[in-house]
């Protein structure tokens, strides 16, 4: 038996091509008509694509000089109603998205690579905003479920290798993922949808469109309750969101403009710590101790806690966020040659992460003897049973990281036909200011908090153990040119320039050796400029049925710039490891080529095939590691950490699928991926050598494999969806792993047209089931950096959801 789980053959019927490419709206490298988004927001097939696909095509195909491939809003909302759009992409090839709830919405333990690359080297927009790098402690950004509504989402779009010029980026190493909002429908309507389902789930969904008044004007508001019960402790998931979008459309230019807003608050899930030791013993799940806080009492009290080692629980944690973005943005047709796009935007965040935990776990006496002197020992009972009442005499503490983002920023693009020659030139800056908060406040034993409340509103911090506050300009330009010197063969070449310049201030240092062994965190500028990164693209078109493709791409990963996460020089323990870091470190930096062919066929009786294979090669270098510092460089840092460029990895890869589909009633979509990426240097963490040169990144399967059967008849459809995860490693030395798994979903479904003149126009009832088998396997990865240990998180068990919506 091969690498496939048996459950897998009788799926895969179809013999494997390639996944059909498609090319976001905005894409600036097609050459041919793509993918468009009609009245109803959803996308059809470009022109020479199989007609059975326009409605609920997984991918749609376009012509492109690389890789770019693209879910609809159809196929979305059947993965399950209300899905993320980074989860919906989960079925594209070369992707590996993982997450502990079914929505894919909790941020903290989302797992994303593609390629080898990991979630922050990836890049991210919707409509061309740009939502910053998905780190879990905000800095830059959002995440596009934050952003936009799923059931608004017109498709998604995914360039797994080397992302459009004009992306909107600082970080975008290995690729961009595109979300597009769907425009308001041409004729008035509404749309109600109810989702009811496992663990107290309740989403309910409502849009209200305008149709087209005036001089070709529309508009939609929509918005969003989802509530539901973690499924591994009685906490609560969800929150409110709204989004509306107006329109106007003519033969001058079109005007778009959109807002959202967002209000969530997700509960977090406390990995599993593995060890050697602990493998065969160590919980699946660490799930919180709230509600019942007499439980957590005793919990305390009896001791079990310290028992649990490493594994103990905690009493809560949680995510709170709440989002505001808006765009005004106008395409001028200044003449049938020449168009100019401009595009304003505003962001502002405010949130808070959650946790409400022991006392004294984790080095907390220690660090809280800096603010309250301990008597004797930090961890003598004495002085624990005093930080007990300082923290409100439960045994519990809560500390929140607190956050503030205000962003605002210019896309502008300017498009030229001159004869066989398509001109871009197009720019975007970015102002962004943001603050990180790290406190502590007492969780009074007599009126114990919730994760539901933000404790700053109702409580004065007991410490304020730092707050930072970052500057950020972001400038970004490009040129490209799209030739045709025949008309089957067209040659695309650009490069784009990068600036970044980002300051931080700190409004309150923390204790010396209070945080990461830190003496201060640096005050100070760091401007990073890379003027030339070029990109060089070649479509021939061998038939009408067959394209041929390659690209090459430069790339870099401007640094991070947050003092609260990431690999952020503005979170160094020191003025002189960040002043080190300023004066050596480099960005990390990718180069991209890929080649490959696609297809689409049409063999009668209702029969055809689109798909496509592609092969890629990346070198990426200057990757950037947290490491201890050597013993000279500890006497002049203190001994915090330091981030250093510690090597390279190379990385080979296939990704091979496609699409057969029997009339309009049957389709089976298979993708196969083969992914090998490969540290090329050992680095040095303080005086140990670390032997990862010829180690796979961890995290990133070799293996995956994705099968979608889908079927209709009459008013029902039908739709199984399987996903093979190969096996991962979980330290950078390569000794630990987890195993490879297989899970499956599915769907039934019934749309009940009602005629035109009936009130409720269309009735549709659908039943989702996620991990129908049930799987217990690990999700996320948290990688141990060296050997011996690491982190996992669950996978979500099976849950039913029932969706009834009604179309006005």
């Amino acid at each position: 038996m091969t690498f496939f789980d048996k459950r897998t053959f009788w799926l895969s019927g179809a013999a494997l091509m390639a996944l059909a490419s498609a090319t976001p709206a905005l894409a600036k490298d097609d050459i041919a008509t793509t993918a468009t988004t009609p009245d109803d927001g959803a996308p059809v097939a470009a022109p020479d694509a199989p007609t059975e696909a326009a409605d609920d095509a997984i991918i749609v195909t376009a012509r492109t000089t690389r890789s770019v491939t693209q879910v609809t809003n159809v196929e979305i909302q059947k993965i399950l109603p209300g899905v993320s759009p980074l989860k919906a992409i989960q079925t594209l090839p070369g992707v590996t998205f993982l997450t502990a709830d079914p929505w894919g919405n909790n941020e903290q333990n989302i797992s994303l690579f593609i390629h080898g690359f990991n979630a922050q080297q990836l890049g991210y927009t919707l409509d061309g905003v740009p939502l910053g790098d998905q780190t879990y402690g905000n800095y830059n950004g959002l995440s596009p479920q934050r952003a936009i509504i799923s059931e608004n989402v017109g498709r998604v779009t995914l360039a797994s290798g080397a992302g459009d010029l004009g992306t909107a980026s600082t970080s975008n190493l290995g690729g961009t993922i595109d979300t597009f909002s769907s425009d308001p429908k041409s004729e008035m309507g509404a749309t109600i949808a109810q989702t009811f389902g496992s663990y107290s789930t309740s989403r309910t969904f409502v849009r209200l469109d305008s149709g087209t008044f005036g001089n070709g004007n529309s508009l939609y508001v929509s918005g969003l309750r989802q509530d539901a019960r973690a499924w591994d402790f009685n906490g609560k998931q969800g929150g409110y969101q709204a989004n509306a979008k107006f329109v106007h459309d003519d033969s001058t230019g079109k005007l778009t403009l959109y807002a959202a807003y967002s209000d969530k608050t997700e509960p977090n899930e406390d990995a599993t710590v593995i060890t050697v030791a602990n493998r065969a013993t160590a919980p699946y799940a660490r799930p919180f101790l709230y509600p019942d806080f007499k439980s957590a009492l005793t919990y305390l009290s009896s001791g079990a806690y310290k028992a649990a080692g490493s594994n103990y629980r905690n009493y809560y944690s949680d995510a709170q966020r709440t989002d505001w973005l808006g765009y005004a943005k106008y395409d001028w047709n200044v003449s049938d040659k020449v168009t100019f796009s401009n595009q304003l935007y505003y962001h502002h965040d405010d949130g808070v992460g959650v946790v409400a935990g022991p006392i004294d776990v984790a080095g907390l006496p220690q660090l809280f003897s800096f603010y309250y002197p301990a008597v004797g020992s930090p961890t003598s009972p004495e002085n624990l049973a005093r930080l007990t009442q300082v923290f409100g005499g439960s045994g519990f503490a809560t500390r929140t990281t607190e956050y503030r983002i205000d962003r605002g920023g210019l896309l502008s693009t300017l498009q030229v036909e001159l004869g066989n020659h398509q001109i871009e030139i197009g720019g975007w800056y970015e102002h962004q200011s943001s603050s990180a908060k790290r406190r502590w406040y007492a969780l009074d034993v007599n009126n114990p908090s919730t994760p539901y409340q933000r404790p700053r509103d109702t409580l004065v911090p007991l410490i304020t153990q730092y707050w930072s506050e970052v500057r950020v300009d972001e400038i970004q330009t490009h040129i490209q040119d799209s030739w045709k010197p025949i008309p089957t063969l067209t040659i695309q070449a650009g490069f784009k320039s990068t600036f970044q310049r980002a300051r931080q201030t700190m409004k309150v240092q923390p204790i010396p050796g209070s945080f990461t062994g830190s003496t201060a965190l640096p005050n100070g500028e760091i401007n990073t400029s890379t003027w030339f990164l070029p990109q060089l693209g070649v479509l021939w078109e061998a038939t009408s049925h067959v394209q041929l493709f390659a690209n090459a791409q430069k790339n870099i990963r401007q640094f991070q710039t947050s003092a609260a996460s990431g690999l952020s020089p503005f979170a160094l323990g020191s003025q002189k490891a960040f002043d080190i870091f300023r004066d050596t470190a480099k960005p990390e930096t990718s180069w991209t080529y890929e080649a490959g062919v696609r297809t689409q066929q049409s063999f009668g009786g209702g029969i055809s095939f689109d798909g496509q294979i592609s092969y890629y090669h990346v070198d990426f270098s200057n990757r950037l590691l947290s490491v201890s510092p050597t013993p000279v460089i500890t006497s002049i840092v203190s001994g915090s950490p330091l981030i250093n460029n510690v090597g390279g990895v190379k990385t080979d890869g296939v990704d091979i699928a496609g699409t057969l589909r029997v009339g309009s009633h049957f389709s089976l979509y298979n993708a196969l991926s083969y992914n090998v990426s490969k540290y090329q240097d050992d680095y040095v963490s303080g005086t140990a050598t670390v032997p990862t040169a010829g180690k796979k990144v961890p995290g990133s399967p070799d293996w995956l494999y994705k099968v979608i059967a889908s079927a209709n008849y009459s008013i029902f459809d039908v739709q199984l969806v399987g996903d093979y995860i190969g096996k991962r490693y979980a330290t950078y030395t390569n000794d630990l792993s987890v195993p490879s798994y297989f899970t499956l979903a599915g769907r039934v479904g019934a749309a009940i047209p009602l005629g035109d003149s009936a009130f409720v126009k269309e009735l549709n009832i659908s039943l989702n089931v996620t991990n129908i088998t049930d799987k217990k396997a690990a999700s996320t990865l948290s990688i141990g950096a060296a050997s011996g240990t690491f982190n996992q998180f669950p996978l979500a068990p099976r849950q039913w959801f029932g969706t009834i919506s009604a179309k006005f």
